[in-house]
């Protein structure tokens, strides 16, 4: 057995004796416990160089944490950030999804697509499609392959660059969207416990994302018409793997029409948000700020404004396909997408107790100030110091799906470290997704590579593990390479990441810094209690 066999087997073996993320949080919170009592006997503290404040391990079995924890129960969970970001953009989407607009529109993208273009057009389709949450793998993958057997290609070649776009380009997007509020919504609260004022907008990362899409999409294009097809062979249409009629029948007329229905309501929802930005007295203008911050509030309405478009775009398509019969389909419908969060809510009371009791503790920023100051000694470049974070959040998701239950334990670590050394939750943040992004084709522990291995055999039944691992780690590898060259590179241009937010972050005085941010950051304008404690 070769070397890459045989380590890819110990990931394998490693990978299925991990528990489950819920039951990991609880793990962590066991220990998270246990080191609280030991950093509170040892009298472990930390000066906040932003505050000023003193910071001291607690122990979190003292009274005034075991009250914390069983009486504000139900508020540390409601006050999780991610979750009420999440459920309020699911509420839209579910209608999107399930009325047919996503997977409509994703198959009136492919199958209208030239032979030449075809796999560009199916890279940025995956990408796109992540505001479909999980219909992007049950929908641009098969049909990705579908549309290259339809133009007498390899259909297992359009199956990998759907793969590679959908799940190894998860960090890339044209527009901020659910897993943008999800990931940055951990970011805030993580950035708190340095500095309570900082407020993290869900367009934090967007000009980011937007160069994954222009980085990725060639490297996808390269490799799949270069390497992989040419690998694979000429595709030689056989009776066991026929096209169904479904997937190749083109847009109806009463599709087409939803389409049209959906497109002009985007259209309006983006002329009414921008009327509002542009009328005197904009809740959305913060006329007092900086220049560079006067539309934070416009950014922070983001999550609204892609729930309020999600949902009517979605109803305006099922009104005109057909798919929407009544108000009461739109109910079962945000019934239906909130159900399916139920996995999620779960995994979410767990997290949110492990962040709340991490801040608790005092142990993050205490942790955060030492280790900053040991880099700081060691003097490493910034850009160095990202790509350890790009490659620990590589070897971490090859044994752990869930890019929240990661970041939620990582987060309260790493960004407030690296806001000590001048980095901003931002870049952080941009940092992880990129290195969570790359290895998900990669690793037979992703929840979805089954379901792929299946649509890959469809086409060709003796398509094994070995011969899907071996089709997309090009992928992967070059992925790893670019992503790291594209983080270094943004740090050592400067680059913003996203609207008026930049590479660096900037420590305010003592006494801003002090207090949480009155108007809300993503989180809203109730602050969560454990960021405030951690401030004091």
């Amino acid at each position: 057995m070769s070397l890459a066999a045989r380590l890819l087997n110990t990931i394998e073996r490693v990978g299925n004796r991990l528990p489950d993320p819920v039951f990991l949080f609880l793990w962590l919170i066991l220990g998270l416990i246990a080191l609280s009592l030991v950093g509170a006997g040892l009298g472990w503290s930390a000066v906040n160089p932003v505050t000023g404040d003193v910071l001291q391990a607690e122990s979190l079995l003292s009274p005034a944490n075991l009250e914390r924890l069983f009486i504000g129960m139900p508020r540390t969970l409601a006050d999780f950030p991610p979750l009420g970001i999440v459920i309020t953009i699911i509420y839209g989407a579910s209608v999107a999804e399930r009325t047919g607009m996503f997977s409509t529109a994703i198959r009136g993208a492919l199958l209208n697509a030239p032979r030449f273009i075809l796999t560009p057009i199916v890279v940025v389709t995956g990408m796109v499609s992540h505001h479909a949450s999980d219909a992007s793998y049950v929908v641009v993958i098969p049909l990705a392959a579908v549309i290259f057997a339809a133009a007498g290609r390899h259909p297992l070649a359009g199956l990998a660059a759907g793969f590679a776009a959908v799940s190894g380009g998860y960090a890339g997007n044209l527009f901020p969207g659910a897993s943008d509020a999800l990931i940055l919504g951990i970011t805030e609260p993580a950035a708190h416990l340095i500095d309570p004022s900082y407020a993290v907008s869900i367009a934090g990362n967007w000009f980011f994302i937007v160069g994954v899409v222009f980085v990725f999409t060639p490297i996808v294009w390269f490799l799949t018409d270069r390497v992989i097809e040419p690998r694979l062979g000429p595709w030689v249409p056989t009776s066991a793997a026929p096209a169904t009629a479904e997937e190749k029948q083109p847009l109806s007329s009463m599709e087409k029409r939803g389409l049209m229905f959906a497109g002009l309501t985007i259209l309006s929802m983006i002329a009414l948000w921008t009327l509002i930005t542009l009328l005197p007295g904009s809740p959305f203008v913060d006329a007092d700020a900086e220049p560079a911050q006067r539309f934070n509030p416009l950014y922070r309405s983001l999550v609204a404004f892609f729930a309020l478009t999600f949902f009517g775009a979605g109803a305006a398509f099922g009104v005109g396909s057909g798919s929407i019969k009544s108000h009461r389909d739109l109910v079962r419908m945000m019934r239906e997408g909130i159900s399916q969060l139920a996995p999620y809510i779960v995994l979410a009371f767990f997290a949110a107790h492990f962040v709340a009791m991490f801040n608790w503790s005092g142990l993050g920023p205490i942790l955060a100030v030492n280790a900053a100051a040991s880099l700081r000694e060691l003097a490493l470049p910034t850009p160095l110091l990202l790509i350890v974070v790009v490659l620990v959040s590589c070897i971490f998701d090859l044994f752990i799906g869930s890019a929240s239950a990661k970041w939620s334990a990582l987060a309260p670590i790493v960004v407030p470290m690296f806001m000590l050394l001048g980095i901003s939750p931002e870049m952080t943040t941009a940092a992880y997704r990129m290195g969570d992004s790359v290895t998900n084709i990669a690793t037979p522990l992703m929840s979805y590579f089954p379901l792929i291995l299946t649509f890959a055999q469809r086409w060709d039944p003796r398509f094994g593990l070995g011969s899907l691992m071996a089709t997309m780690l090009p992928y992967a590898g070059a992925f790893l390479v670019a992503g790291l060259i594209m983080v270094a590179a943004w740090v050592a241009l400067d680059l913003p990441l996203g609207p008026g937010v930049g590479v660096h972050y900037t420590p305010p005085p003592p006494s801003v810094a002090s207090h949480l941010p009155t108007d809300g950051g993503i989180t809203g304008p109730a602050a969560p209690p454990q960021a405030a404690a951690a401030a004091k």
